[in-house]
Parts: structure tokens; C-alpha cells; sequence
């Protein structure tokens, strides 16, 4: 009967949703926001899929412009130094040879794109595991608004010292576009960057110390990471 009562309070345990405090630019309290366990619960965190994410993104950055010059590329010229045979010395047919000084590189690096096709579950699964770490580990605020008035830099910058960011931090904003005048008081922070919902990558989530999201971004993130969420539950039980 014992048992039977755990288990019960387990399941309850993870059907309940976690609840974080929504505040102001101040640092003040002003509601709450409940997110869903299928993206925020300590279970979404999958390392492996965390690394996979961030080594296809730190890839496709890769320029791949080295370039190493073959024998058709050096300089010298492409006369025949002796003739094959009756010298007693090595065959030799161009001073470019790769066997010699100066001369061409074999099979070096030449320019080439680094980057190659990451599945969108994949990606989608990487920035759930993202954000439900940054939520355990405390690094997650929710403000009602990322607006001021005036948009200017120090105003974000007090804004951001009242909201405990002492490195670096990702904001986060719903909308297609960013305003003039978030952009104009964000922009000339040091460590500081600004994202719409829908561009927010897992290595961004990785690479800064904080995230803040607006409330209206946070929401609608998670509607789509819910569904996607649902989506792969279905077809898993398809499958079994």
C-alpha cells in the first residue's frame, strides 16, 4: 500500500508544472508563469544531444578558407631540369615537384564549407535540454517587458545589474522584429546579446552566463516546444 502511495506521489510530481516568478526591469515581482515539464522538467536534459547541437553550430561558422598551393600554383618553372637517363643522378621533371623545396603541397587543405545537415527534431530536442538546464541551474528569468521608455544603453544597464547579471546574458524577445529602441539601449552592452524567440539557438542558451526572456517570448517558445514535444511522443508510440 506503501508503495502504491510513492508512485502515486511521484506521477503527481511530474505532472505538475513549474512555476517562475515573472518581475520587472526593477527586480520586482509582478506574477508568475507556469512552464510545461515537457521542455522545463530536469529529465529534458540530454548532454549528449547538447553537444551534438552546439558542434554543428560551431561548424557551420567554420569559413574554411585555408588553402595550401599544389604544384600547378608555385611558383618555378616547368622545364625539365635534365634528361631521364645517363646522368646518374634522380629523375626529376619539374623544380615544382612536391619532393623537393618549395615545392607544390600534396593533398593539403583547399577551401571548403564545414557545415552539413542537422535534423530539425534533433535541433528542436537540443533547445529543450537548453533551456530546462538554464532553469535548474537558476539561470533563467522571465521579465513582463523588456521595454524602456527611453532606450538608452545605461537605463539597460542598471536594468540588467537590478536583474543579478554579473557576465554575460541572452536576451530574448518575442516579435518578428526587434524595436529601435531595444536595439539602441542593448546593443552597446559588453556580453550582451539580443534575439527574437524564434532565432534563440541551444549554444546561444550554452554560451551566456543568464537568459532573460520576455514573458510573451517565453510562452510562445514553449507553445511550439510543446508541440513539438507531443509530436515525437506520438510517433514513438506509433512505432511501439
Amino acid at each position: 500500500m506503501r508503495i502504491k502511495l510513492e508512485r502515486k506521489a511521484i506521477r503527481r510530481k511530474k505532472n505538475t508544472m513549474a512555476n517562475v516568478d515573472v518581475v520587472d526591469l526593477s527586480g520586482k515581482k509582478v506574477g508568475s508563469v507556469e512552464l510545461a515539464d515537457e521542455v522545463f522538467a530536469p529529465e529534458q536534459v540530454n548532454e549528449a544531444l547538447l553537444w551534438e547541437a552546439v558542434k554543428h553550430y560551431r561548424a557551420s561558422l567554420r569559413q574554411g578558407t585555408h588553402a595550401t598551393k599544389n604544384r600547378k600554383l608555385v611558383a618555378g618553372s616547368g622545364k625539365k631540369l635534365w634528361k631521364q637517363k645517363g646522368t646518374g643522378r634522380a629523375r626529376v621533371g619539374s623544380v615544382r615537384s612536391p619532393l623537393w623545396r618549395h615545392g607544390g603541397t600534396v593533398h593539403g587543405p583547399q577551401p571548403r564549407s564545414y557545415d552539413y545537415a542537422f535534423p530539425r527534431k534533433k535541433l528542436l530536442g537540443a533547445l529543450r535540454s537548453a533551456l530546462a538546464a538554464k532553469l535548474a541551474d537558476g539561470k533563467l528569468t522571465v521579465v513582463d517587458s523588456l521595454e524602456i521608455k527611453d532606450g538608452k544603453t545605461k537605463l539597460y544597464f542598471s536594468a540588467l545589474n537590478k536583474l543579478g547579471v554579473k557576465r554575460t546574458a541572452l536576451l530574448v524577445e518575442n516579435g518578428k522584429t526587434l524595436s529601435q529602441g531595444l536595439l539602441r539601449g542593448a546593443r552597446n552592452l559588453q556580453g550582451v546579446e539580443l534575439v527574437l524567440n524564434n532565432e534563440v539557438h541551444p549554444y546561444d542558451l550554452l554560451r551566456y552566463d543568464i537568459a532573460i526572456f520576455s514573458k510573451s517570448a517565453i510562452e510562445q517558445l514553449t507553445e511550439a516546444l510543446v508541440k513539438s514535444a507531443s509530436k515525437r511522443k506520438a510517433a514513438e508510440k506509433e512505432v511501439a
